[in-house]
């Protein structure tokens, strides 16, 4: 498990390791690799609202992603693995894994290896096969393609950021939601699909990937920036919010008729899964931050991203993304001090305006559908008016 962070242990780590298998975590947190391997073990707390119940994962261990030979050594003797590591880190851990495949092949080991491939990222599978047989040759790449899986999966289970006060004096403690359905993309395997623990193998795979990002990103986003507008702290107490939950869930609804229309499946689920997802969203002991869920706006609000690329998904299917615009709008008008990338943005626009700002961080211009939309959400964002009023605006675009 490339990765000991809250999705390593707390989701990938677990079904592993309730699977049958020793799971070995690969990290650069000296402490965490410490800790696991004095302990082979670790707590996870499941908490659901406001009652919880606590879980201990047994047959672990932990390598350190600095030391070379020995992570070359477990990629080596493997019989699945994974990452979740975030997106800006596989280019460090492309050679690394390259590595780890020589001296597979170089040992004579030649059966299959999966990587499930935990990232929020489309196209995580191309982007990850690049950067890996950049470092091999041409015999190496031939290997490569035919024993190397690289499965793509949608990682639905929601992890917060532990503090100390919730670790209660271990490290390794992670929270989590009691969701735990792990869909990958059965097309990708080599060999056979292990049997894993609550993974859901599903072909064609795009559905599960645009209705994580498209829905379950999109929406936690909207509830976070809108949160953020409404002076909350934590996203619960933005989920109590009337309005703010009506946004979001027919932002989510305009989801839903989109990825029905283009992948002919069920409405009904979808909205059954739009429903969840607020219910979830509310998940009080998760103790999940509008501050940690709307970081790093520059990359959310990128065009192919939960929020511009859930609405230009709605355009291309003659969908109105009225509600998902007013998300946009909320993402420009976040502030966090401790976030440089809201920093950026928030400079860009108090020196060159929200138009500027559109075009560079979400490459919207003024042809774009929602342009004048999310212009016009924004500027009574930061008016200060009131969401009920917006509500009524929204509903006003939807009927024209």
């Amino acid at each position: 498990m490339y990765g000991a962070g809250n999705i390593g242990r707390g989701f990938i780590g677990q079904l592993f390791s309730e699977s049958g298998y020793e799971v070995v975590f690969i990290d650069i947190n000296s402490a965490i690799v410490e800790r696991l391997n004095i302990d082979r073990s670790y707590p996870i707390r499941i908490v659901d609202d406001d009652i919880f119940s606590e879980v201990i994962i047994r047959n672990v261990r932990a390598v350190n992603g600095s030391d070379l030979e020995a992570v070359q050594s477990e990629i080596a003797g493997a019989d699945i693995m994974a990452t979740a590591v975030g997106v800006n880190v596989l280019p460090k851990i492309a050679k690394p894994i390259s590595l780890g495949l020589k001296k597979r092949w170089k040992e004579g080991n030649y059966e299959p290896l999966n990587i499930i491939i935990c990232e929020n990222l489309l196209d995580a599978d191309s982007y990850l096969k690049e950067l890996i047989k950049k470092e091999l040759d041409e015999n190496e790449k031939k290997l490569f393609d035919e024993k190397i899986g690289l499965v793509e999966a949608s990682i639905g289970r929601m992890v917060p950021v532990m503090t100390e006060e919730m670790q209660e004096g271990n490290p390794l403690r992670v929270y989590v939601e009691k969701y735990c359905e792990l869909p990958v993309n059965k097309d990708a395997f080599k060999g056979e699909i292990p049997c894993i623990k609550n993974m859901v193998p599903f072909s064609p795979f795009d559905l599960y990937i645009q209705r994580k990002l498209y829905m379950h990103n999109m929406g936690h986003a909207t509830t976070a920036y809108l949160g953020f507008l409404k002076n909350y702290k934590y996203i619960w107490e933005a989920c109590l919010d009337s309005s703010i939950k009506l946004i979001t869930y027919r932002a989510l609804l305009e989801s839903s008729v989109s990825l029905s229309d283009e992948h002919g499946y069920s409405l009904q689920n979808l909205i059954e899964h739009a429903d969840d997802l607020i219910y979830r969203f509310g998940n009080k002991l998760l103790g999940d931050t509008v501050a940690r869920v709307g970081r790093d706006p520059i990359r959310k609000l990128s065009e192919n991203d939960r929020l511009v690329g859930a609405a230009k998904h709605c355009i291309k299917n003659g969908i109105k993304p009225v509600y998902i615009s007013i998300g946009i709008a909320s993402g420009y008008a976040f502030y966090s001090s401790e976030d440089p990338s809201s920093k950026e943005i928030n400079d860009m626009i108090n020196n060159y305006g929200i138009a500027a700002a559109l075009k560079k961080y979400s490459n919207l211009s003024e042809q774009s559908p929602i342009f004048e939309t999310v212009v016009k959400f924004y500027e009574m964002l930061m008016s200060g008016e009131e969401l009920f009023k917006i509500e009524r605006e929204a509903e006003k675009i939807k009927e024209r």
